[in-house]
């Protein structure tokens, strides 16, 4: 369900390869692959208890992100590229809601599809602006839900300033986000970015309304 694959991929690499207890019924689905037509169902079809974990941030900081790695990628091939205000807004004004960015970031649309298979007990949100600033605390809520032994501790993270991002150490190792992380996000026009805010106002409300509880989005 999260957009953010790449982001977290390093740290449940790494939790799962040290932590024997970790249950074969545990999956992480995360956005871009969530919205597939059938794919609730047919999970559903394989095991009906499996768990989930849905990694949510502000969805307009998700936006901003998904367009920096476009960004990046485009200007790394040397292609020509676009703004994010002239993808954003048909004739200067109104907002291109069918990007598929912003259509990403509904995360109550998709997490619904979820629902009609399988119960709220069965998925867990992350908190991904709180797995960034705060990775214990997030990752030891993922344990508790997995039913796992206490495992990561204090001593399994450390703030890398380079990167601007907490680090996993483990049993010797450490690993960090690879290099597509931690780019500078472009600046973005102010009113845009009210816009934004005022669209996915409403969604978000109905997502909070759909896990209990709310964030500290826009």
């Amino acid at each position: 369900m999260e957009e953010e694959t790449k982001s977290h991929h390093s740290w449940e690499t790494q939790w799962e390869g040290n932590n024997s207890q970790f249950p074969s019924e545990a999956w992480k689905q995360h956005l871009p692959q969530s919205i597939i037509i059938g794919a609730p169902e047919r999970i559903h079809a394989m095991n009906s208890s499996v768990k989930l974990l849905l990694i949510v941030r502000d969805p307009v900081e998700r936006l901003v992100s998904d367009y920096t790695q476009i960004l990046h990628n485009r200007k790394a091939q040397h292609k020509p590229y676009q703004s994010l205000e002239q993808i954003l807004l048909k004739n200067g004004q109104e907002l291109n809601t069918k990007y598929k960015a912003m259509q990403r970031s509904l995360y109550a649309v998709h997490l619904a599809r979820w629902l009609e298979f399988f119960p709220r007990t069965q998925i867990h949100i992350v908190d991904g602006g709180g797995l960034i600033r705060e990775p214990l605390s997030e990752m030891n809520q993922v344990e508790r839900f997995l039913g796992l032994e206490t495992y990561l501790g204090p001593d399994n993270f450390y703030f890398n300033q380079t990167k601007g991002f907490y680090c996993l150490q483990a049993r010797g190792h450490q690993h960090c986000l690879d290099q597509s992380k931690g780019r500078p996000h472009p600046i973005i026009d102010e009113l845009l970015l009210e816009q934004l805010c005022t669209y996915f106002s409403e969604h978000n409300e109905n997502f909070f309304a759909m896990v209990g509880r709310t964030f500290n989005w826009c």
